[in-house]
């Protein structure tokens, strides 16, 4: 069972939007997917009441718990879990960190959001744990200085995913429906986006699957 969390430091960066959308696409492409909902806002749970299907369930559970309920999910078969953790630190992050084979920090393209990627790294590298970079709620415009700069700070750090995430609609439409943005809006840019983000993350999590069996 494969395990990716999203984590950052800093609240507002669009953790849970993302985990949402990622977890569509990738039952869509096949997967058993399960969301854990470690913030206290539980903005993964509101979620889930929203959708009209348990297609991709979610649990809220304290960090203490992670590991027992990872530990059930596996026996069932659950080929995938999408991990959302609250910003700032304490158990909870840590405990997502820990948990996850591969983590994602969104940073929105402004010197907050990289600030704050700049210390999620530093923790990441203290618990040796595999990262990468999503640069979120980009302009759509990609010909925009504030982007050329979060991609080469984000360059400069470490691994910086593909594709850039654009503001759209579509995924604060997808959020309050329940929906992933390769539902809401299957032929639109921000699902191209989606599918892309899912590609570029399952060929991480199979580069590293293979690292870990030679």
């Amino acid at each position: 069972m494969r395990r990716v969390a999203f984590v950052t430091q800093k609240g507002g960066s669009g953790k849970s939007t993302l985990a949402v959308c990622l977890a569509v696409a990738a039952r869509e492409a096949g997967e058993r997917v399960f969301l854990i909902d470690l913030d206290p806002l539980q903005s993964l749970s509101g979620w889930a009441r929203t959708r009209e299907t348990n297609d991709i369930p979610v649990v809220a559970t304290p960090a203490s718990k992670l590991e027992k309920v990872l530990d059930e999910l596996a026996a069932r078969g659950v080929t995938l879990v999408v991990i959302d953790s609250p910003g700032g630190d304490g158990a909870a992050f840590d405990a997502a960190i820990k948990a996850a084979q591969f983590c994602l920090i969104p940073a929105r393209p402004n010197a907050f959001d990289l600030a704050a990627g700049e210390r999620t790294l530093k923790k990441l590298k203290q618990l040796q744990r595999d990262y990468a970079f999503v640069l979120n709620q980009c302009p759509t415009s990609r010909q925009n200085a504030r982007v050329e700069e979060g991609v080469a700070t984000l360059e400069a750090l470490g691994v910086l995913m593909t594709p850039l995430i654009a503001s759209r609609v579509d995924y604060q439409e997808a959020a309050r429906r329940g929906l992933g943005v390769t539902e809401v809006n299957p032929n639109g840019a921000a699902a191209e986006e989606i599918r892309a983000l899912w590609a570029s993350v399952r060929k991480r999590l199979g580069r590293k699957a293979r690292k870990l069996a030679a």
